[in-house]
């Protein structure tokens, strides 16, 4: 639906998440568990949807990996519900007391978890964002306006129909889709009074068109340039194991490792092996003057290779003296989202973990595990590169905040 009257239905979805605030837990994850079923339900219109979706974005020459976003299909739809009803098994903590205390003057204090209030979600290409979005508002007593990309917009309409008629009459706005044209988005962007948070994920354009246009406070998913280390002591067998995962498993997605960072000492043993495997794979490979020395046939690296998020097959290698090296280039290219060292040294672990600034750090694990379903929350509406209010994947606890409730017996201020 396009809508320009923002002053229509904002007001209205404003009250319908103080309502929404006040329903228990059993309550919300019944909604949930009937969302999860009707997704289910709605496969074929949800699948026939997505083909639209698909043969516009191919008519439009989209990329390999763009398409791979977009695309849906029976597991996926199947995974989609999964992610819902795993949410609904969570605790959502609106309600608990964080902290607690009481004054000498005999007011006791309480800081107690409450919902935000009202999301907008604006986002791209992935259909699946929208149920994950919706549950992981629902499931948190946020009421939602869910803002997808015009190259899902029918793939997304199809969901949130899904999602609507799961919805009882008394919340039946709590969640709404708008398909607005991307010069409203803006206006919408102002309407602080009755929206308090937007979350922007998808690219970096995205991103800094609502970083400059927003007049409400940002929680925003930024770019994914993720770097791969290869420390000296090093399992050679894992780390190209850890290297093809992060790379290729899934190279359209943020947690993908776009920069791999080998060290000099190890360089001449395992540079042909990583070669060699991401050859098989058809990753097209870009390296610094060092690398090249060993590996002739790839692609020289530019200074701007370091920064870019490809989301393609495409890495960039770089050869490091030592782990400071290592650590002082990804705090200066990454994109403080996702690193990880491969290294037996627990010190040279310990050192990378500690200096590394990033949302998410690992030692000898694929960066491809920063997702909210792989850490237990059921799933995420991003991943927040930022160090307030959030950050790393953005579940449930994320999308609260907290108040003060102080409970006096008289006591006045002398």
């Amino acid at each position: 639906m396009a809508i320009t009257n923002f002053r229509k239905f904002l007001p209205e979805i404003r009250k319908q998440s103080v309502f929404l605030s006040t329903l228990g837990e059993s309550e919300k994850n019944r909604i949930l568990m009937k969302i999860a079923s009707n997704l289910i339900s709605s496969q074929k219109r949800i699948l026939k949807a997505n083909r639209k979706d698909l043969n516009e974005a191919r008519k439009k020459g989209k990329s390999s990996a763009f398409i791979d976003r977009l695309a849906l299909d029976e597991n996926r739809i199947r995974d989609m519900a999964k992610g819902v009803r795993e949410i609904a098994r969570l605790k959502s903590g609106i309600g608990e007391t964080i902290g607690k205390w009481r004054r000498p003057n005999g007011l006791t204090i309480r800081k107690m978890r409450v919902p935000i209030g009202v999301l907008l979600i604006i986002y791209e290409s992935r259909p699946n964002v929208t149920s994950d979005a919706a549950a992981l508002a629902l499931k948190s007593g946020n009421a939602a306006v869910l803002r997808g990309g015009s190259d899902a917009v029918h793939s997304n309409t199809a969901i949130f129909k899904a999602i609507k008629k799961s919805l009882p009459a008394k919340i039946k706005n709590a969640v709404y889709f708008v398909n607005i044209p991307r010069d409203k988005v803006s206006e919408l962007l102002k309407m602080r009074d009755f929206i308090d948070v937007v979350i922007p994920r998808g690219g970096e354009n995205l991103i800094n068109a609502v970083v400059e246009n927003s007049a409400i406070p940002i929680l925003y998913h930024g770019k994914g340039v993720c770097n791969l280390y290869i420390h000296e002591k090093a399992d050679l067998k894992m780390a190209v194991k850890i290297a093809l995962n992060a790379k290729v498993q899934r190279p359209g997605v943020c947690n993908a490792i776009e920069n791999l960072l080998v060290d000099r000492k190890i360089a001449k043993k395992f540079l042909p092996m990583i070669y060699d495997a991401f050859r098989k794979e058809n990753v097209e490979m870009r390296g610094d003057a060092e690398t090249k020395k060993i590996l002739k046939n790839i692609k020289r690296a530019t200074n701007s290779d370091w920064n870019t998020e490809y989301l393609e097959k495409i890495i960039s290698i770089k050869s490091v003296k030592n782990i400071s090296e290592a650590v002082s280039f990804i705090n200066i290219y990454g994109s403080r989202h996702s690193e990880a060292i491969v290294t037996q040294d627990k010190t040279a672990a310990a050192i990378f973990l500690s200096m590394v600034d990033a949302a998410c750090v690992y030692h000898n694990a694929s960066t491809r595990f920063t997702d909210g379903g792989q850490f237990g929350m059921g799933a995420e509406i991003g991943i927040s590169n930022q160090k307030l209010h959030a950050r790393g994947p953005v579940g449930i606890k994320e999308l609260t905040t907290y108040k003060y409730v102080i409970q006096g017996s008289g006591q006045i201020r002398k």
